[in-house]
């Protein structure tokens, strides 16, 4: 446990580190360009880019020791920040000032890249804690998990503008190529174990003497094949999917909903506090860990989050809505940390780097998609619908009425949807034969890679 807490913390470094990076470089484009086109291009090409990669960095994962492999995630963000620093100062100040240009792309590029490097780090660290920490114990460490994440996400939050707006680009930079130099000298210097050899380089269905040489590029027919099993674990992978699909409607127009209730000042104040939810959250697990079935927990943590999302936006109050959120993102390291101890225990160790690395590609491709299609969908039929359409007359004197109105029935909708879905899946045969083969240790998973 000393060991994964020392990793933990470097990890902590790393993830706070490539936050504060992409974060910084997004508010900076903007103040720079005032262009919103180009920083929503950015967040495209960043979920986009995260969701393609996990195949990819996922078999790194299994074909290498994991502490090269995090040394590798923070060399590859050194070296790209260290780019991106000398194509900015060699660079005239008035070329970032317009969208399209190649400097500032490349620069963009360098950045985004420098922070995505971090997510091989993060595949790693999920198979570590199978290595490192007793089953027993797996679910409290996914909880520490889930709280490094969020204390990245709230550093990055508050350093991130503070940094840009007093000190500069250059800066940001030179202290993003100092922590990272940090995070590899202190990481060098950890014994972390891995996998045996031979273990690591096995392949399902092929005796393990052929494999003396890992085999190159992204196995995905022995990922599936990995995956399939154990019985259930699809349904739970295409489950985290569809709740992505859903949950990014709110990513989308979270925002213009928040805004049209308050200023950008409290706004902006409100997510700092929000933020504190994931810590909150991933202290509880690790703690109080997930009870002696992470699925049903996952499950009906999912419940409550899609029932507040039917009523934290029944009546335009912020007071409603900040409560609401709160609560919401408190249980997603919850939820995440559930798919976690469920996948350590399920997944055979060597096959698991390439496994979360195929959830983590499955299920974020859903966010993007959404993004995407519910702006046009909120427009030209919700908002209608609460400001000039039937929705005024039928559940306007209670509901209230304006394009904030018509924002907030799109969340409770899809509230409804979510929270069906979660309940007819809690009665699917994928939820049953996951949860049995949980609870038998994952017997059938070795009894068919003994075969």
């Amino acid at each position: 446990m000393k060991t994964f807490h020392a990793t933990l913390a470097n990890s902590l470094a790393a993830f706070l580190t490539n936050t504060f990076v992409w974060f910084a470089v997004t508010f900076w484009v903007y103040l720079e360009t005032k262009s919103v086109i180009a920083t929503a291009v950015m967040a495209g090409v960043y979920t986009s880019t995260v969701a393609l990669s996990g195949f990819f960095l996922g078999s790194l994962v299994d074909r290498f020791p994991k502490k090269k492999v995090m040394l590798l995630s923070s060399l590859l963000s050194l070296v790209l920040y260290a780019l991106a620093c000398f194509i900015f100062v060699s660079t005239p100040r008035e070329v970032f000032t317009d969208a399209s240009s190649l400097k500032l792309w490349i620069f963009i590029v360098l950045s985004l890249f420098g922070a995505i490097a971090g997510n091989l780090r993060g595949i790693a660290l999920s198979t570590l804690v199978t290595i490192l920490v007793p089953e027993e114990e797996r679910d409290k460490a996914n909880g520490l998990v889930g709280t490094a994440n969020g204390i990245a996400f709230l550093g990055a939050s508050i350093f991130s503008g503070l940094v840009i707006g007093y000190l500069g680009v250059v800066w940001m930079l030179v202290i993003a190529i100092v922590m990272s130099l940090l995070v590899i000298v202190h990481l060098a210097m950890l014994a972390i174990p891995d996998l045996p050899k031979k273990i690591r380089h096995a392949h399902d269905g092929e005796p393990e003497h052929e494999h003396d040489h890992p085999r190159e590029g992204v196995d995905l027919p022995g990922t599936i094949h990995a995956i399939q099993l154990v019985p259930g674990l699809f349904g739970l992978i295409f489950f985290h999917t569809f709740n992505n699909f859903l949950g990014g409607i709110f990513m989308s127009l979270m925002d213009a909903y928040g805004l049209l209730l308050v200023s950008v000042q409290v706004w902006g104040a409100l997510w700092g506090i929000l933020s504190l939810a994931f810590i909150v959250g991933g202290l509880v697990v690790a703690r109080k860990g997930l009870g002696k079935s992470p699925l049903r927990t996952l499950f009906l943590a999912n419940v409550a989050m899609w029932t507040i999302c039917i009523f934290f936006t029944i009546q335009a109050s912020i007071v409603l809505l900040g409560i609401g959120m709160f609560v919401w993102l408190s249980l997603i390291p919850a939820v995440e940390a559930a798919e976690q101890t469920i996948l350590q225990k399920v997944v055979s160790p060597e096959r698991q780097g390439r496994v979360f690395g195929f959830a983590q590609s499955v299920e974020q491709a859903a966010s993007p998609i959404t993004s995407f299609l519910i702006g046009p969908v909120a427009q030209w039929i919700f908002i209608p619908f609460m400001t000039t359409g039937v929705g005024v007359d039928l559940i306007g004197p209670w509901f209230g009425t304006g394009t904030d109105r018509g924002i907030a029935l799109l969340f409770i909708v899809a509230g409804f949807i979510g929270l069906i879905v979660t309940l007819m899946a809690m009665q699917s045969y994928s939820y049953r034969a996951l949860s049995a083969n949980y609870q038998n240790g994952g017997q059938e998973l070795a009894e068919a890679y003994s075969a």
